[in-house]
C-alpha cells in the first residue's frame, strides 16, 4: 500500500504476495479457534434428530461458550479442526487479495502514484473477486471440516485428511462441488475487501503523510477484527522484513 519513508525501497509484486500469504496464514493460527466457534453457532441445528423425533436443543451458546464446550467435549485440538485447508486457502486466497491489490491500482489509476478513490475501490473489488475464485475449493474444505462435529461412537467422520476431502468431494460431487457457493462468494468478497483494503490504504496514507504515527506498524491497529488486526501488521512486518533482507543481500560483497 502507498506511504511510508520515501527511503523505503518499494517491494516486488512477487515480494507483496509471500509477505500477504504469510500475513494471512500468521493470523489463521491465531484467530482460528473463533472461526471454527462461528461455524459451529452457524450451522448448529442443521442436521440431527433426537430419538423421539424432535429436533435437538442447541449444543453451542455464544462464541466463548462454543470454545469452552468443544474444548471439554472435543479436546483442545477441535478448535483447529480444519487448519490445514485454512492456511491452504490463506496461502491463496490472502496472497492474492492483499498481494495484487497494489499492481492492479497502479493498473486502473494509469500508473500514476496518487490514485483516487475509483481505482481504489475497482483494485479492491478485483482481487478480492481473483482471490474468492482461485481459493474456493479451499474454503470448501475448511467450512466441511469446521463443521463436521465429533460424532457418536457409531458414526464416523466424513473426511479423515485434508487433501482426502478434496478427492472425495471432487469424486462425489465432481469438481463443481469444490466451487459450491463461489458466485455469492465472490460478490461478497468482493465488497468486503474493497471496504477493508480502501480504508486501510487511505487512513494509513494519511497518518503517515502528516507524520502522526512513524514507520508502517501503529497505522495496521487501526483496522477492526482480530483476524485483520493481527494479518494486516503480520503482513507490513513481513513485507518490510523481506525488503530489508533483499537490500543486505544486494549490499553484501560478492566473493574475491
Amino acid at each position: 500500500m502507498t506511504g511510508g519513508a520515501a527511503a523505503d525501497r518499494t517491494p516486488s509484486v512477487a515480494v507483496k504476495i509471500f509477505s500477504a500469504g504469510s500475513a494471512g496464514c500468521v493470523a489463521d493460527l491465531v484467530t482460528f479457534p473463533l472461526d471454527t466457534a462461528k461455524v459451529r453457532l452457524q450451522v448448529q441445528g442443521e442436521s440431527g434428530l433426537s430419538p423421539k423425533g424432535q429436533r435437538a436443543g442447541h449444543r453451542y451458546r455464544g462464541v466463548f461458550g462454543t470454545i469452552y464446550t468443544l474444548v471439554k467435549a472435543e479436546g483442545p485440538a477441535s478448535l483447529y479442526s480444519g487448519l490445514v485447508a485454512g492456511l491452504h486457502r490463506q496461502t491463496c486466497f490472502a496472497s492474492v487479495r492483499i498481494g495484487l491489490y497494489d499492481s492492479m491500482k497502479e493498473l486502473y489509476s494509469g500508473g500514476t502514484q496518487h490514485a483516487g478513490i475509483l481505482p481504489r475501490l475497482l483494485a479492491g473489488c478485483t482481487t478480492g473477486a481473483m482471490a474468492v475464485a482461485f481459493a474456493q475449493p479451499t474454503d470448501v474444505v475448511k467450512v466441511r471440516f469446521q463443521a463436521q462435529s465429533r460424532l457418536p461412537e457409531s458414526s464416523a467422520k466424513r473426511y479423515s485428511g485434508t487433501l482426502e476431502a478434496y478427492r472425495t468431494i471432487a469424486r462425489d460431487e465432481g469438481l463443481r462441488g469444490l466451487w459450491k457457493g463461489c458466485l455469492p462468494n465472490v460478490a461478497r468478497n468482493a465488497i468486503v475487501n474493497c471496504s477493508e483494503l480502501v480504508t486501510y490504504d487511505i487512513i494509513k496514507e494519511l497518518i503517515l503523510k502528516y507524520g502522526l504515527m512513524t514507520g508502517h506498524f501503529m497505522p495496521s491497529f487501526l483496522r477492526l477484527g482480530s483476524w485483520n488486526i493481527v494479518m494486516f501488521v503480520s503482513f507490513e512486518q513481513i513485507k518490510r522484513l523481506v525488503v530489508r533482507l533483499q537490500r543486505s543481500c544486494e549490499a553484501s560483497p560478492g566473493p574475491a
